[in-house]
């Protein structure tokens, strides 16, 4: 484990009710209805605040991959992110695929900003070798 120096920040939020639930940030800039994945429910869930969380960090990282290795970020820099729950023998999993979008920039430089985010992104320190994790350069 990693010797914390510093707590750069923390989130907070207050959750009722599980999938089929609410939850808000302690600073009221979050406050969301939740609903199981699948129902009719008006609320979004669990996989998809994490795929937009995960989406929005990774392109943090790979913003600093791209001053690394002193090459400009497209403006238009995207990640789709699809975080998939899944069962099998009667246990819950996710697994994920991160599809980077880097218009304008040669495949290989793509791959290796993609690569490096990957071993800074805290998400994707989070998730390795916990669940499957896919990268795709799209």
């Amino acid at each position: 484990m990693t010797q914390i120096e510093k707590v750069l920040y923390t989130g907070k939020t207050h959750t009722t009710g599980g999938r089929d639930g609410a939850s808000r940030s302690s600073d009221g800039n979050l406050e969301i209805k939740l609903s199981s994945p699948g129902t009719s429910g008006a609320g979004t869930n669990p996989e998809q605040l994490f795929a937009a969380g995960w989406s929005a960090c990774f392109i943090g990282a790979m913003g600093l991959a791209a001053r690394k290795m002193k090459i400009t970020m497209p403006a238009d820099t995207a990640v789709d992110a699809e975080v998939d729950l899944v069962n099998a023998d009667g246990a819950y999993f996710l697994q994920a695929r991160l599809n980077v979008s880097l218009p304008g920039l040669e495949r290989d430089v793509a791959q290796a900003m993609a690569d490096a985010a990957h071993q800074t992104c805290p998400y994707s320190k989070a998730t390795r070798g916990n669940i499957n994790v896919v990268i795709n350069i799209v």
